[in-house]
């Protein structure tokens, strides 16, 4: 009887944690979106000077180097975190609100970036806060961190199955966590995902990224997917050369560390000055391409996805630290566009073919890849998803792209 409502309380306190995560995703993402449209949509709106996307990106640069001189160099990238929360069962604490607002300043500024590096570092230090003051489920409680972890995953990513699938899939051995831990892992995130969506809806915010539109396609269109997906295994491939050469700066400069933002924000003001659509993390950008990709033409869409591939690495090694996943997915559909536009075939279906090359291929997940990119593919494409994702899996990077880190 004991043991059953100490169950009982333990999946309460579950329930309320995926709450508190939700309510945090929540608040973190609308102070960002306020602060975005503040500086980026108001301020120009007001006061128009030449170079203003050059300037404020310096300053703010040189303004995160000084923050993170005095801090430290957070927020740690996503597989580093999750890596240590898989190892120890635990995240430090000490200096989550620091941690914030490392993670928040960069996306402000509209480094390439994405919100999922930072916020989990934030949950998982906040969840193992509270196993720590949990002292009478010291059994459960290693949990605690690693179910607090998914549910900010699917919540960021409003993929609940992504949040639980990703940290257990792996390039080895997939192993489910035993029934009664994959109850808590799913009710966390439901909760989390519930608030999240409350939220929106009471504040009329949107919910998700712009899905797109899927008419159909002609049985000939197939004919394409093994050059589709190679073009996003390309892609791949340059995202890891530039990850290399932007870590083997990061290590030389390391030290350096207020000139290194700096300069960061320097070469994301020179990129967002020529090429806008390399900034912010893409997410709200990608309906804007689908529906202009014929006006920026083919080989424009391939240099804003190169750019930005070595663009997302820059900003994270040079201090202007966030994830990686939403500019990989906003690379992948403009890859895709412009091979819908050289072939003469469906955009979509070329697309979700590309994005689920590109992001497979950085991720060497299938599944969670599939269902990360069906918040924006519709449902009929999964299958070519899944072929792009696992073939992306399958073919190795070269050596010569991979950091030793990797």
């Amino acid at each position: 009887m004991k043991k059953a409502k100490n169950n009982f309380l333990f999946l309460l306190y579950t329930i309320l944690l995926g709450a508190v995560v939700g309510a945090i995703i929540w608040a973190f993402l609308k102070v960002m979106n306020l602060g975005i449209e503040f500086l980026w949509d108001y301020v120009p709106s007001k006061i128009s000077f030449p170079l203003y996307t050059l300037i404020i990106c310096t300053a703010g640069g040189l303004l995160i180097g000084l923050w993170k001189k005095k801090f430290g160099d957070y927020p740690e990238e996503l597989n580093t975190v999750m890596g240590q929360v898989k190892k120890t069962g635990r995240y430090p604490y000490n200096n989550v609100f620091s941690v914030l607002g490392s993670a928040l300043f960069p996306l402000l500024l509209g480094a390439s970036i994405g919100p999922e590096a930072g916020l989990t570092g934030v949950i998982a230090g906040l969840c193992t806060w509270v196993g720590d003051k949990l002292k009478r489920y010291k059994k459960e409680v290693d949990e605690l961190t690693a179910i607090g972890m998914s549910a900010t995953l699917g919540t960021i990513f409003r993929s609940p199955m992504f949040g639980f699938i990703e940290p257990i899939e792996s390039d080895r051995e997939t192993t489910l966590p035993k029934t009664s831990k994959i109850v808590l892992y799913i009710t966390a995130i439901l909760s989390s995902f519930g608030v999240f969506i409350l939220l929106n809806k009471l504040t009329g915010s949107s919910t998700s990224m712009e899905s797109m539109d899927f008419g159909g396609m002609e049985l000939t269109d197939y004919l394409y997917a093994i050059q589709i997906t190679a073009a996003g295994i390309l892609a791949g491939y340059l995202y890891f050369a530039f990850k290399r050469l932007t870590s083997g700066l990061h290590k030389r400069f390391s030290r350096f560390m207020i000139l290194r933002a700096t300069v960061g924000g320097l070469l994301l003001g020179v990129s967002g000055t020529f090429l806008p659509l390399t900034m912010f993390s893409g997410e709200h950008q990608i309906g804007e391409v689908t529906e202009t990709a014929a006006k920026i033409g083919a080989v424009m869409l391939l240099v804003i996805a190169v750019v930005k591939l070595l663009l997302t690495n820059v900003c994270i090694d040079s201090g202007l630290k966030g994830g990686h996943f939403f500019p990989v997915i906003f690379c992948g559909v403009c890859i895709g566009c412009s091979m819908s536009l050289l072939f003469g075939i469906n955009m979509v279906f070329c697309a979700a073919a590309a994005t689920a090359a590109l992001v497979g291929h950085t991720l060497k997940k299938p599944l969670a890849t599939v269902l990360l990119l069906m918040i924006v593919f519709p449902v009929r494409l999964i299958p070519i998803m899944l072929f792009a994702a696992a073939a992306a899996k399958f073919i190795p990077t070269p050596k010569a792209f991979i950091t030793t880190e990797e």
